[in-house]
């Protein structure tokens, strides 16, 4: 362990012009695991700041370069963040159990068990190797019983606070992973996992009521510090609509049907009824028709697709009439028929809608192969003549025609007058379903319920609703995982734990008498959904709160012990900086928002978003293609480090793009950097001149770099070091200098720097250093963005110092990849520079 209070400048020893890197990552690595580098106090840390980035699925052969690349750039601002004096914790772990492991473990021909075993100690290893600050000892796996204990806790609270309820319904089924999907892991028809085509099945599952906080997750989206695309991805899914229910009588009966529109200003142009197949009145209804069977056929064709099929706008619409059964307009009292067709859905609204063709371009389409009435009701222009049917659907505002005494009026403004008019009821909807949890999957968290017949048979149970049913108590957890040999997927929709009777058969926790366990496994997103809550508080004393709970008929107030030490919670949470792919935007990062909302609600935790800022990074291809097995271009981080170093593989691919842009690895790239960090090492063993103060010229870097480590713009840092670099070459440099050069450095390539840093005899560690301090009246207005282009072509910009020679600008633009390309090779014919503005290179 090195000396924290180490001094004094060592004697200068021979050195290699390469970085010999092997040896100081196997040094460093050691000595910040002994001292405790990056371990923060949690309980006394005054200011503590909590970087987060997803931890991975280990259900592969291990890291690519795209997962060190999103993980090595929230190193690099969580190193930032440190050296501007916060208390930076960032712990890491593995999100084991799921689908993806499993069927990563099939592949392979092992048990899940065993293969996560392996991944664990393969996937560790590499998050080591890419130089990372984790703070090692607070890392977690979802699959072991002392954390998943607390996951199926979760599950006891979200039925407690009645949040959970089971219930048969239509859902996804993937036929290849063999079990259901949420609806946010259907992608276009098709299983986010496998790309195997969903089908529609009726089963018995698990749900949370996310749509109890529609609203709230929908409007705290607007004040959050959350990357846009994200933020809009939320929006469209969570889909609020406003418009009004309003009811149309079925002709001859004694009952309606109800419809939500977000149009009710076009009702005086419904023509006809559409009802979603899996409609409740359906079922009453086309036993009045006249083709029950063709109906009966139709709706047996329509639950086969999947429900992304069904709603795509370029599909050929498809329906069958209930004959003989009418609806009437309650605007204008006219008789419509009644569709059932595919294109509607009964989780959207009401299941049924009034079909305005004149105005919807869905229903003009129908209405056309059909041959039903087109009818307008609302036109561009105030004295137009609406007597012919439109060539195609006007769907914008306009002015009210063949609306009866409503005829001349703005549409948007005669809205709320029409919903009156028809006796409707003003309304918001959600395009937002509760969140099925249920998995038919052996490798996972078992859902810790309890089932009772002969409670049920009494009608008695924890949930009025749910008969028979109880949660395991929370003193019998952990419903542990166990280790059967037969654990594949069945496709029955069933789980495989449903085979195991030692598992299954209990006893009721109420009666005592014979009982069943839920075989079912939670979702793996419930399991993500809460983590970030356990790293800081794992071994810390839990915590206890009050909570009133329901029991049968009685109301309790009882103590229930949380996964978390309230101090230690209140101190660190929620996460300051978390950063992650932008794919989980209505997945994973629209899960922690509810599940947090929801915790909030029960007084479990102080704050109701976990995350301050969230910012997605991007995706990485390379040479211009995106990577895949099948391409035989996936690259493998552990080659390159191994072939050049760690802090050349975390610089290479900081130096690529933006972390949110993400960027084209090409092999020849690293070079550069390889080079940069050989000439640095370089200057670091060679001498350095005296200074009192830092060089007036630094201090514009220094800004600039600070801000562009805040934005996470990590290639113009590098960019301006090279600058730097290039200067000190030329110039020489100075020890206080150099050394802040180091430290702005050190984010990017922390083995290096720690090394130059004990030769310059600082104190360990440099990661533990004061960020460089500049003064703001030197660094003002000292820097300028310049473009380079080659043959007139904008080919790069770079932000330098104000005043850079010719030469100094292109030895800089010469480390921009792209320029590289296009010049190699080539003869520079002609150079024109403008300073503080252009350099071209004409070829």
């Amino acid at each position: 362990m090195p000396n924290p209070k180490r001094s004094g400048k060592p004697a200068r020893k021979s050195f290699s012009r390469e970085v010999p890197f092997s040896k100081l990552e196997k040094k460093w690595t050691k000595e910040w695991g002994d001292s405790g580098a990056y371990e923060p106090n949690r309980k006394t840390a005054k200011k503590p700041y909590y970087n987060l980035m997803m931890f991975p699925y280990p259900s592969a052969e291990g890291l690519h370069v795209g997962n060190a690349y999103a993980f090595i750039g929230s190193d690099v601002y969580g190193r930032f963040k440190r050296l501007q004096g916060n208390d930076v914790f960032e712990p890491i772990g593995l999100d084991g159990f799921g689908i993806h492991s499993e069927n990563y473990a099939i592949k392979k021909g092992v048990h899940p068990a065993q293969q996560a075993k392996v991944s664990e100690k393969n996937f560790y290893r590499q998050l080591q190797t890419i130089g990372n600050g984790f703070s090692w000892n607070e890392r977690l796996e979802t699959y072991d019983p002392e954390y998943y204990k607390w996951t199926q806790w979760l599950f006891v609270q979200m039925w407690r606070h009645g949040l959970a309820y089971r219930k048969k319904q239509s859902v996804n089924w993937c036929p290849s992973c063999k079990t259901v999907l949420a609806d946010e892991q259907v992608i276009a028809g098709e299983c986010e996992r496998c790309g195997t085509k969903v089908e529609k099945r009726e089963l018995e599952q698990w749900f949370f009521k996310i749509t109890k906080y529609a609203e709230e997750l929908l409007k705290d989206l607007d004040k959050m510090d959350w990357a846009e695309k994200v933020k809009v991805a939320q929006r469209n899914w969570i889909g609020k609509s406003v418009g009004a229910l309003i009811s149309f009588p079925v002709h001859g009966k004694l009952r309606n049907i109800e419809v939500f529109t977000t149009r009710p200003d076009t009702i005086f142009g419904a023509t006809y009824l559409v009802l979603a197949p899996e409609h409740k009145i359906v079922e009453t209804l086309k036993k009045e028709a006249g083709n029950e069977q063709e109906i009966d056929k139709y709706i047996a064709v329509s639950a086969k697709k999947a429900e992304s099929e069904r709603i795509a706008e370029k599909k050929t619409k498809t329906g069958v009439e209930l004959k003989g059964v009418k609806a009437v307009n309650p605007a204008n009292g006219q008789e419509i028929p009644i569709y059932i067709a595919d294109y509607v859905v009964a989780a959207y609204g009401t299941g049924a809608i009034m079909a305005v063709p004149a105005h919807d371009e869905r229903d003009f389409e129908f209405a056309k192969k059909f041959g039903l009435t087109i009818k307008t009701v609302v036109s561009p222009e105030k004295d137009a003549s609406a007597s012919s049917a439109p060539r195609e659907a006007f769907s914008g505002d306009g002015y009210l025609v063949n609306s009866g005494k409503f005829n001349g009026r703005w549409s948007e403004e005669a809205k709320a007058d029409l919903v009156d008019h028809v006796g409707g009821k003003k309304v918001s909807t959600y395009r937002l379903r509760d969140w099925l949890i249920s998995r038919q999957r052996y490798w996972g968290p078992p859902i810790p319920m309890i089932y009772c017949e002969a409670c049920a048979a009494a009608n008695k149970g924890e949930n009025k609703e749910m008969p028979g049913w109880y949660a395991v108590p929370e003193k019998d957890l952990p419903v542990k995982l166990p280790m059967v040999k037969d654990f594949r997927p069945t496709g029955s929709g069933r789980s495989p734990l449903s085979s195991v009777e030692s598992f299954y058969k209990t006893k009721c926790p109420v009666c005592g008498g014979k009982a069943r366990r839920e075989t079912d496994v939670s979702d793996t997103f419930l399991d993500s959904s809460w983590y970030y809550l356990r790293y800081p508080n794992l071994g810390m004393k839990e915590s206890k709160a009050a909570v009133a709970q329901n029991s049968g008929t009685k109301k309790t107030v009882k103590l229930v012990e949380l996964p978390w030490n309230a101090e230690v919670t209140k101190k660190w949470l929620p996460v300051d900086m978390y950063i992650g792919g932008a794919e989980h935007a209505v997945l994973h990062l629209l899960y922690t928002r509810f599940v947090a909302m929801a915790l909030n609600d029960w007084g479990f935790v102080g704050f109701r978003e976990p995350f301050k800022v969230f910012r997605a990074h991007g995706l990485l291809i390379k040479e211009g293609a995106k990577m895949s097995k099948s391409k035989g271009n996936v690259v493998n981080p552990d080659e390159y480090i191994k072939k050049y170093g760690a802090d050349a593989v975390r610089m290479y691919l900081m130096f690529l793009a933006p972390l949110e842009q993400g960027g084209d690895w090409r092999d020849a790239g690293i070079m550069g950097v390889v080079r940069f960090l050989n000439r640095a090492w370089n200057i670091g063993n060679g001498d350095l001149a005296k200074q009192k103060s830092l060089s007036k010229w630094l201090h514009p870097s220094i800004k600039k770099i600070t801000d562009d480590f805040a934005s996470l713009h990590y290639n113009t840092v590098i960019s301006e070091l090279m600058i730097i670099l290039n200067r000190f070459e030329k110039e020489g440099a100075g020890e206080k200098d150099f050394k802040a050069f180091l430290q702005i450095l050190s984010p990017l390539a922390p083995f290096l720097t720690e090394e130059l840093w004990e030769k310059s005899g600082e104190k360990y560690s440099i990661h533990r250093s004061a960020w460089p301090k500049f003064d703001p009246k030197a660094a003002e207005d000292e820097t300028v963005e310049l473009v380079i282009q080659v043959n007139g072509k904008v080919r790069g910009r770079i932000t330098v110092s104000k005043g850079l020679s010719q030469n100094e600008a292109q030895d800089t633009a010469m480390e921009i990849e792209a320029v590289r390309e296009q010049v190699t090779g080539r003869v520079i014919r002609k150079v024109i520079y403008v300073p503080d503005k252009i350099l071209n290179f004409v070829v």
